[in-house]
């Protein structure tokens, strides 16, 4: 029996939608939508954690509003401070206008807080005061900023682990998970995965087709890097294959050896491939064993040896449409 594919796209990204698992995720997520509830997004790298956020944002009530988002673990200490609440002119050496933080960007909004889990301590702080509607200055500032701003936040720690580890305040987490929303990896909804695998393909060559040998072997793997991984897989896979269609060998999945078979496989076709090359180069050389082995970029004895091999060994025009001289 068929399954029927849902395909939302949230803010440019495009979700890809078939498994109960995830049916139910989306039902969830648009009832948390409706509500001014803090989220806290919780799920493994690459599982879609932005997507359910950017979900949320559209489905809400302030979806006509500013949408704005940052990695918390991709900038130092001092410049996420001036990123999220701004500075004004002469605050430090190089600020010559000011320029407003990113609450002040997404007033009426929502914003994202990715990777929350790698704010510095001294942040947390300060992002707590400003979510229990604090008024809060820019860097350098002298009046106060009040923002009207839904919060939305994700992260792969565990945050209880690092409240314990004294990395991750408590009081914090608790301001920030008011609704807590996990994203299922990959390997949970094997479901997802032929359509999923579609889509991505399709990105890249709507000709190039999945043998079910491939598809199997897909639906076992455990997909520790999610649907980033397979996306990444099919596009090198794709690549490699040396048809319009991906078997199970042409693909290289994260801590899987491919099947004896299929490297057995690999070998013969990588030897008959250098074969027909050989001979296709010794045809257009009129069998000019010299010519030939400059061409294919080998010496003449390693040319010998291989033809030699083939059951062949100085040949003639005749030895290249299949009778031998030895």
């Amino acid at each position: 029996m068929s399954v029927e594919t849902a395909t939302e796209t949230f803010l440019g990204l495009e979700a890809v939608i078939v498994s109960p698992v995830m049916r139910n995720l989306m039902a969830q997520l648009q009832r948390v939508a409706q509500t001014e509830a803090c989220v806290l997004i919780t799920g493994e790298s690459g599982s879609g954690k932005e997507l359910a956020a950017r979900a949320i944002h559209q489905y809400s009530l302030r979806s006509a509003k500013p949408w704005v988002d940052v990695n918390c673990g991709a900038l130092p200490e001092h410049l996420m401070e001036s990123e999220l609440f701004g500075y004004e002119k002469g605050a430090f050496s190089g600020a010559d206008t000011g320029k407003p933080g990113l609450f002040e960007m997404a007033d009426t909004g929502t914003l994202f807080l990715d990777e929350i889990g790698e704010l510095d301590p001294k942040m947390q702080v300060k992002l707590l005061r400003v979510l229990d509607r604090a008024p809060y200055y820019r860097l350098g500032g002298k009046k106060k900023i009040t923002v009207d701003v839904r919060v939305l936040a994700a992260t792969n720690q565990d945050l209880k682990a690092a409240i314990r580890e004294g990395r991750f305040r408590s009081d914090l987490y608790h301001r920030l998970s008011q609704v807590k929303v996990p994203v299922p990896p990959l390997r949970e909804r094997p479901e997802d995965i032929p359509a999923l695998a579609r889509f991505f393909l399709d990105q890249q060559n709507t000709a190039i087709e999945l043998s079910q040998g491939a598809l199997a072997r897909m639906q076992r793997h455990a997909w520790p890097g999610n649907v980033r991984e397979l996306r990444n897989v099919l596009i090198s896979s794709s690549i490699a294959a040396l048809s319009d269609r991906i078997e199970e060998n042409d693909l290289v999945l994260e801590g899987e050896e491919k099947p004896a078979a299929s490297l057995s496989a690999d070998t013969v076709n990588l030897e008959e491939l250098e074969r027909q090359t050989i001979l296709r180069v010794l045809r257009e050389t009129g069998s000019h064993h010299e010519k030939a082995a400059v061409l294919l970029g080998i010496s003449t004895r390693t040319l010998s040896r291989k033809l030699k091999a083939y059951g062949m060994g100085r040949v003639n025009e005749d030895c290249l449409t299949g009778s031998v001289d030895e």
